[in-house]
């Protein structure tokens, strides 16, 4: 009746209608709002034969799934009761002016502290696919982490085939002892951390570690004839990942929340803090035999490391309910876990990444910058204290890592609050360096001394700036992979390689047409990587290596982007119950 009254001439409620209908087309184009509501919580839980209290969101490893549309405002207020602080960054998510929801302990806020609450509030634009949110202090987010399953806006589809079912995979690391007191005594002792007991499927090791029971496994049931889209995150702490389905190729669709042209793989690899979507088309008719799913590292350095696999099944419901019979257990193949071997196959493989750049969603990509930077990204050592005998490298130094050879150090209040209140001096300085102070053969022979500086320094961008940024690898201590993220921007991967950059060569090979578009990169072992970015997020905002080691070693710099003229490109004022120090 209320349609046919609307368009009825003779209706009186006829203005009143279109009245309203005016009001509705905004809101609904806007989105709607969302709110969660994450409860910090110590949890017991049991592990291959150990049981410890853990750290959680809501008592689940992983944490509940955030569910939100392009478009919706997502308000998350985050109730710590744990002893520890708390902070929750919400990975990926551009927080367009409201930096302060952004995350990351002592850069944008202070953490919760016990017994403290803090809401977070943001408006998901531009975005849709698998993002996530984890704890961004110490290494909390070994534990506190979930999913967070952007759709497409209302009445909008996926640029390719509607999925059956989607299903959020995470994987993670289990430890059979705290984190905290791990990362601590590595930062005392100053050598590398004690490695991670197992590897995770949705919080569970799976069949292939010894005393994890069948509970403890990961099992992805299908249907034959369907198409399923996994939502892939690396939320593991320290180690890059190989994924495969055993005898199943698998098409790469999304990558970070943003389309790409879909490939077909047989393996793919994940970096932590990366998120992948993946069609995966299950076979016309259930096959007489179980498939495992497994992922491995991908190990570049030189210390130690958990090689263990961590093995999903993927459960094919049976044509005939009597089956009773124990099925063929199929396992993929994957690439070496040594990086000598595997690193050549990896190259190959980010290099198929390419954006989609179509009228819908296209490849705004900087095609010419005014600020470029040149940034070394890598392993150092840092003396130990008088008198004191350390596990680094040698006894008389500890482990560091650096980006242009500064170690940041995080300040004892947060960043944005100072930079907001005009009030830096004694927190951080604006002088980080644009290029290597003391240029040398960077993946040759390592330099004699290894010692890095240490320091809070930021880069001070001008909004509306577009920046290239050459992220080189160093030698120094091995030449690793570093995946390394940028907080409040997405940027283009333009190019790579292996060795030193060539500033002389090397652009005239940049893929400024469909580059990929993400907010984690790896910087290949031995070699480079080039992004671009615009500048238009105003507010202050970390860049870190994802390795948590390397970030709790100083492998973190900063950028500060300056306010634009329009009031939609400034920083809005702090919410009332942002955390004190």
């Amino acid at each position: 009746m209320g349609h046919r009254s609307c368009i009825s001439p003779a209706s009186p409620m006829l203005f009143v209608c279109c009245c309203c209908l005016l009001w509705l087309f905004p809101i609904l184009a806007a989105g709607i709002t969302r709110h969660y509501k994450f409860d910090i919580n110590y949890t017991n839980l049991t592990r291959l034969c150990h049981t410890r209290s853990v750290i959680t969101v809501n008592g689940q490893l992983p944490g509940p799934r955030l569910i939100a549309r392009e478009g919706d405002r997502v308000i998350v207020k985050v109730v710590n009761h744990v002893s520890n602080n708390i902070s929750i960054h919400w990975h990926g998510i551009r927080q367009l002016t409201t930096g302060w929801s952004d995350g990351p302990a002592y850069i944008t806020q202070c953490p919760i502290q016990t017994g403290q609450s803090y809401t977070y509030n943001f408006t998901i634009t531009g975005q849709r696919g698998t993002l996530w949110y984890h704890a961004h202090i110490s290494w909390l987010r070994s534990s506190v982490y979930g999913p967070m399953v952007i759709l497409p806006r209302k009445n909008e589809s996926f640029p390719f085939p509607k999925p059956y079912k989607q299903i959020p995979i995470l994987f993670g690391e289990w430890f059979n002892v705290d984190p905290e007191a791990v990362i601590a005594q590595a930062l005392q002792t100053g050598g590398g951390p004690n490695v991670s007991d197992a590897y995770t499927i949705n919080g569970l090791p799976g069949p292939l570690y010894n005393c994890s029971s069948a509970s403890d496994t990961f099992k992805l049931k299908v249907k034959p004839g369907k198409t399923y889209m996994l939502r892939l995150v690396n939320s593991a702490l320290n180690d890059e990942l190989f994924f495969g389905i055993a005898n199943h190729s698998l098409t790469v669709v999304d990558a970070d929340a943003v389309y790409v042209k879909p490939f077909e793989t047989e393996w793919l690899l994940i970096t932590p803090g990366q998120t992948t979507n993946v069609l995966l088309k299950t076979k016309p008719h259930s096959p007489n035999a179980t498939f495992l799913m497994e992922a491995k590292p991908y190990f570049t350095g030189q210390g130690t490391f958990d090689n263990s696999t961590v093995a999903g099944i993927l459960e094919y419901a049976p044509a005939k309910k009597s089956t009773t019979a124990k099925l063929p257990v199929m396992k993929p193949t994957l690439p070496s876990i040594n990086g000598n071997f595997s690193t050549p196959q990896v190259a190959n493989f980010t290099a198929k990444f390419r954006s989609l750049a179509s009228p819908k969603f296209p490849a705004n990509v900087p095609q010419t910058v005014s600020r470029k930077f040149f940034f070394t990204v890598g392993l150092g050592t840092t003396p130990c204290p008088q008198n004191t005998t350390c596990q680094g490298p040698t006894n008389t130094t500890k482990f560091a890592a650096s980006i242009n050879n500064v170690s940041f150090a995080l300040p004892s209040v947060a960043m944005l609050q100072s930079y907001y209140a005009g009030n830096s001096i004694g927190v951080f300085s604006s002088d980080f360096p644009q290029n290597p102070a003391n240029p040398f053969n960077y993946t040759g022979p390592a330099p004699n001394n290894t010692n890095v500086g240490n320091g809070t320094k930021a880069l001070v961008l001008a909004f509306n700036t577009s920046v290239e940024v050459i992220l080189q690898d160093t030698s120094i201590l091995g030449a690793e992979s570093h995946p390394l993220h940028l907080h409040g921007f997405n940027f283009f991967v333009v190019g790579q390689g292996f060795g030193n950059y060539d500033q002389n060569k090397d652009p005239a090979k940049f893929n400024l047409v469909d580059p990929v578009e993400r907010n984690t990169v790896g910087v290949p072992a031995g070699g480079w990587v080039a992004i671009r970015f615009l500048a238009d997020n105003p507010g202050v905002w970390f860049m870190h290596c994802h390795l948590d080691v390397h970030t709790s070693w100083g492998l973190r710099m900063a950028w500060i982007v300056m306010d634009g003229p329009l009031p939609n490109q400034k920083l809005q004022p702090p919410p009332a119950d942002l955390p004190q120090c």
